[in-house]
C-alpha cells in the first residue's frame, strides 16, 4: 500500500542541539528513497465500475442548449460557500485557489453559485479529501450549472449508465505516451470544437500516484494571457477568429480501433472572447485544438498560433500546478483556462473521472474589460510595464 499522506501534516522533527528525536520517526522518513514511491497494490479495487470503456454508440450532432450561467447568482463575498470552510488561499495572484471544510456533496444552490463565480474570478478551484463526492454526485453539481457534455471519443465508466462521464486512466501496465507529444502541445481546453464549449468542469482523482510520484496537472490563466499582450496585439487578435477541430481526435480513436460516437467537426470561434459573469476578456486558443487563424495568410496563422504557444505555455506566472491527492477536487472554467496533464507518473495507477457542462457559444462583449486593468484600478496596483525595450538583470 502507498504511504499514508497524513504524513503531510505532521510537525517537523526538531533535531535542534544535536538532540535525538523526541517521537519516532514518521514511516515517510525512516523508508524514504529519494526519487522512489511505493506503488500501491490493486488487486481489490473499489472503482471497478469506473474503469474506462469505450462503447460502440453512435450520436447526432450536438444542438443548441440553454446556457443560463449560474454564477451570476453568486454573492461576491463567497458567504454560502466559505460558511464551514476553515481556510481558503490563492496560490498566485492570477489563478488557482484551495478551500479546505466545505463538503462537495452537500452544496446548497446558493453555495453552488458562489462556487460558479468563484470560478470564474480565479479560473481554478480545489478541495482537499471529498469522499462524499461521489460519481452521482458529481453529476448533480455538474448538471446544476447546465447541460452535461457527453464526449465523442475519449473514455466513459464501465458502468454503462454514465456516457456523460470522461474517464482518465491510466495503469501499472500502460505505456509511457510522453515522446509522442510535444509538452505545448498538451495544453489544451476541453473540447472546444464544440459551437457551446464547456464552461464549469470538475475532476475528482480516484486512485493517484503517492505524494512525490507524479501526475499533477497544471492550469493557466486565459484572463492573464490576454493581459500578457501589448495593446496592439489585443486589438489585433480581437478582429480575428480560429478553427478548432476535433478531426486529430477522431483520428487517433479510430487509428486505435475504437469508435468515434459522434462525427468531427470544425468550428470558428472568436481568438478573443468575454465571460459573462465576470466580464473580463479573454484569450480563447489552445495548442491542441486551434489548427488555422481565419482570413490571413498562412505564414502569418502558423506565427501567431507559434507565438500564442509561447504565452500559454511558458509565462509561469499565469500558471498554477496542482499535486494531486485521493478524492481530492478540481473545479475549473475551459473559457477562460488551458490545463495540461504531466508525464513521469508510471508505474503508479492514475484514475479520475471528469464532468462538465456545455457553455455559451463564444463571443466578445462590446463593454468588455482587462481583469489587469480592472484589478489595477480597484487595489491602487502599480501599472504593468509592457515596454520590452529597456535593459534589465533577469529575476531569480
Amino acid at each position: 500500500m502507498a504511504p499514508s499522506l497524513e504524513g503531510f501534516y505532521e510537525s517537523p522533527v526538531s533535531l535542534t542541539n544535536n538532540n535525538p528525536p523526541s517521537k519516532p520517526l514518521s514511516s515517510s522518513v525512516s523508508s524514504y528513497i529519494p526519487g522512489r514511491t511505493v506503488v500501491e497494490n490493486h488487486d481489490n479495487y473499489d472503482y471497478d465500475d469506473l474503469k474506462p470503456s469505450f462503447p460502440d454508440k453512435h450520436w447526432p450532432p450536438l444542438g443548441k442548449v440553454p446556457y443560463n450561467d449560474k454564477g451570476l447568482l453568486g454573492d461576491p463575498t463567497f458567504k454560502n460557500l466559505l460558511a464551514n470552510a476553515t481556510d481558503v488561499f490563492d496560490y498566485n495572484p492570477k489563478i488557482g485557489t484551495e478551500i479546505y471544510g466545505v463538503d462537495l456533496a452537500n452544496l446548497s444552490d446558493a453555495a453552488k453559485n458562489d462556487l460558479a463565480l468563484l470560478i470564474a474570478t480565479r479560473g481554478v478551484v480545489f478541495f482537499r479529501n471529498q469522499k462524499n463526492f461521489d460519481i452521482d454526485a458529481q453529476r448533480k453539481i455538474g448538471a446544476y450549472y447546465g447541460t452535461l457534455h457527453k464526449h465523442a471519443t475519449t473514455a466513459v465508466p464501465k458502468r454503462g449508465d454514465l456516457d456523460d462521464v470522461h474517464v482518465v486512466y491510466t495503469d501499472e501496465k500502460s505505456k509511457d505516451q510522453g515522446a509522442m507529444f510535444t509538452p505545448t502541445f498538451l495544453w489544451h481546453s476541453d473540447v472546444t470544437y464544440e459551437v457551446q464549449p464547456p464552461s464549469y468542469t470538475s475532476l475528482k482523482l480516484l486512485t493517484g500516484p503517492p505524494r512525490g510520484g507524479g501526475g499533477d496537472t497544471l492550469w493557466s490563466s486565459q484572463y492573464a494571457a490576454y493581459d500578457a499582450l501589448s495593446a496592439p496585439m489585443q486589438k489585433y487578435l480581437e478582429s480575428l477568429t480560429a478553427l478548432h477541430s476535433s478531426h486529430m481526435q477522431a483520428e487517433g480513436s479510430q487509428a486505435l480501433g475504437r469508435t468515434v460516437r459522434r462525427d468531427p467537426i470544425v468550428t470558428k470561434h472568436p481568438i478573443i472572447r468575454s465571460h459573462p459573469v465576470t466580464g473580463w476578456k479573454s484569450l480563447f486558443f489552445n495548442p491542441g485544438f486551434v489548427t488555422k487563424i481565419v482570413g490571413i495568410p498562412k505564414v502569418e496563422s502558423d506565427m501567431i498560433i507559434s507565438y500564442l504557444n509561447e504565452v500559454v505555455a511558458t509565462t509561469q506566472e499565469m500558471h498554477v500546478r496542482f499535486q494531486w491527492w485521493k478524492d481530492d477536487v478540481a473545479f475549473w472554467d475551459n473559457r477562460i483556462t488551458n490545463h495540461s496533464a504531466s508525464f513521469g507518473f508510471a508505474p503508479h495507477r492514475r484514475h479520475a473521472v471528469r464532468v462538465c457542462c456545455q457553455g455559451e457559444t463564444p463571443s466578445l462583449s462590446s463593454d468588455a474589460t482587462s481583469q489587469e486593468e480592472d484589478l489595477v484600478e480597484k487595489y491602487g496596483l502599480p501599472a504593468v510595464n509592457k515596454d520590452g525595450s529597456g535593459q534589465s538583470n533577469y529575476n531569480d
